[in-house]
């Protein structure tokens, strides 16, 4: 196979350069726990080595021409420098793995995965509080629901949870800033909010850094015992001075499926939350087949590769009992309660659980039925 790159596109930065390179028996390195990827990437390119996400080693991709990674594999100096590499696509939302000034900087094309598993996330809010709902923790009518960060996942949990709150605030200082509109500060989420889901990447710099954006100042400002949630990043909340909130009660309830120090997580805090999850609320079939079809196309793109492709996910579990209850059907299909009773009882398996996760479907339900179908993937290139 050879393949000709010309034109190439910088997704952040904007930056154009053109190139003229040839590229002949190609090799690409993959993240071996990256789902649905094996049979379409042997039918394009000419080499693929698959490893665990955390070895891939200098000596692996020093003759590769594309790395395929998640969040396990830094891409920096250290393990590219001296490679041939020309383009690096993480198959997830979150990019802080990769370091994007060294890329940028050595004409390293990179690219994430924006919104692939944001239905995937806003099935996990939703399912989460259809059970603190059950065990009466939550009253939807009764309260008013803060997102923090309205991206393509906070977009999906507002629509998601619609009708599970008497009022939804929004909170996104960059996007208030560039649209204008119906958005409040932090500070009115901490007053006026019953539950507060994180939502935004994290950021240490620039005007709006999101690290520790719950601190202590902002779990002590909190005025009504919220339920507080965060399945965007463990460092967007400072886990020490949330377990303190929790021993005050300011926070009425936990809800944690991303955490500092991961996988070596605080078995405190683990114990103390209601909901404790080994960083899988993006873990859908759905979210993972299209992660995985966003990351072959951007490879493709860049080398010219026609993508000719299709990526089939799993068939829906076996078992779903009819229901004229529809929060039963959800909770037949996803319960999170069982994800954090398995973290729970092997805290210490945190890589393992999440590493070798069981993929739960997404689906819909037609109108007027009390059956789930298959929710087709859009994988079709």
């Amino acid at each position: 196979m050879v393949i000709s790159a010309n034109i190439r596109f910088f997704p952040v930065t904007h930056l154009f350069f053109d190139k003229n390179i040839t590229f002949a028996n190609m090799k690409v390195v993959i993240d071996d726990k990256i789902p649905y990827i094996r049979e379409a990437a042997a039918s394009l390119f000419d080499e693929v080595s698959y490893l665990p996400g955390a070895e891939i080693a200098p000596r692996d991709v020093r003759d590769a021409d594309a790395l395929i990674v998640r969040t396990r594999t830094r891409c920096n100096e250290a393990l590219l420098g001296g490679s041939r590499v020309k383009c690096v696509v993480t198959a997830t939302i979150g990019y802080e793995h990769l370091d994007v000034d060294y890329l940028e900087s050595h004409r390293i094309y990179w690219t994430n995965c924006p919104g692939c598993n944001a239905t995937s996330v806003a099935q996990y809010i939703r399912n989460s509080l259809i059970v603190l709902k059950r065990v009466g923790l939550y009253n939807p009518a009764a309260s008013t629901l803060g997102i923090v960060g309205v991206g393509h996942v906070g977009k999906a949990v507002q629509q998601a949870v619609g009708k599970m709150a008497g009022r939804i605030l929004l909170n996104d200082p960059p996007r208030q800033r560039q649209e204008g509109g119906a958005f409040v500060p932090l500070e009115e989420i901490e007053k006026c909010c019953d539950v507060i889901t994180f939502h935004t990447p994290l950021t240490t710099g620039g005007e709006y850094p999101t690290w520790h954006l719950a601190d202590e100042n902002f779990f002590r400002r909190l005025r009504r015992h919220p339920i507080i949630i965060n399945a965007a990043r463990g460092g967007v909340a400072d886990n020490a001075a949330w377990l303190e909130a929790l021993d005050r009660g300011t926070v009425g309830a936990a809800v944690i499926d991303t955490w500092e120090n991961e996988p070596d997580i605080s078995l405190p805090l683990l114990e103390k939350a209601f909901i404790g999850t080994p960083h899988i609320a993006g873990y859908s079939a759905d979210g993972k087949a299209n992660a995985t079809r966003m990351a072959l196309e951007a490879v493709c793109s860049y080398f010219g590769i026609k993508p000719d492709f299709t990526i089939q996910p799993p068939a829906l579990p076996a078992g779903l009992r009819p229901s004229d209850d529809e929060e039963e059907l959800e909770l037949q299909l996803y319960n999170p309660l069982d994800d954090s009773n398995m973290l729970k009882a092997s805290p210490w398996d945190f890589e393992q659980l999440r590493g070798n996760y069981r993929l739960r479907r997404e689906v819909w339900q037609q109108e007027g039925s009390n059956r789930y179908e298959d929710k087709p993937i859009n994988t079709s290139i």
